[in-house]
């Protein structure tokens, strides 16, 4: 690794100091589903073929590149609790733990990148499944978010479980692309 490689300057914005304003129609939401199924695809498409070394690097007290991806996974529960949440209607979402306890003590460093990245896919495709048996009319059910202190109706969920897929595809293209270790060769292991 070079040398300048451990003083990694992101250009991808803080996720806590993202606004939102859900202002699309409620109608919008097969689009959200079809980026939310396609999430696991993309991730793939970032990770496989760079090699160990720059997946697990880590660059002082940053993630790692392959450290988003078991975020990723781990937030699955938390987005399907908010699915069920909608569904069975109330005042507020499930609150998230703004921690990260989870990730930071799963160390998914030293997990192989293919278990992470099926369990991701598989976890993803039960919550995309499960919104494609509710009807329209659901979607347009608004509950408080509880750390952005605003409504957000079930289409805007998906927005907002989409838009944090993004900000952490981001930040692995980003890291994986500065952090000076070479990509294998594709067909060499």
């Amino acid at each position: 690794m070079e040398e300048d490689s451990q003083h990694i300057v992101s250009k991808v914005p803080d996720w806590f100091e993202r606004n939102f304003e859900f202002t699309f129609p409620v109608k919008q939401y097969p689009n959200f589903c079809v980026r939310l199924q396609g999430t696991p695809a993309r991730l793939e498409e970032v990770l496989l073929g760079v090699s160990r070394d720059a997946l697990v690097f880590n660059p002082g007290d940053k993630w790692s590149a392959q450290e988003p991806a078991g975020h990723l996974l781990d937030l699955e529960p938390l987005w399907m609790a908010r699915v069920y949440d909608f569904l069975k209607g109330g005042d507020t979402l499930t609150v998230a733990d703004l921690t990260n306890r989870k990730t930071h003590e799963a160390n998914h460093n030293a997990r192989p990148l293919a278990e992470i990245l099926a369990e991701f896919r598989r976890a993803r495709l039960l919550l995309v499944d499960r919104l494609e048996k509710f009807e329209p009319d659901l979607f347009a059910r608004s509950m408080l978010h509880p750390r952005l202190k605003q409504p957000m109706r079930l289409v805007d969920h998906l927005y907002f479980v989409a838009e944090h897929d993004d900000h952490h595809m981001a930040t692995i293209w980003e890291m994986i692309r500065k952090v000076k270790v070479p990509h294998r060769e594709e067909g060499t292991a």
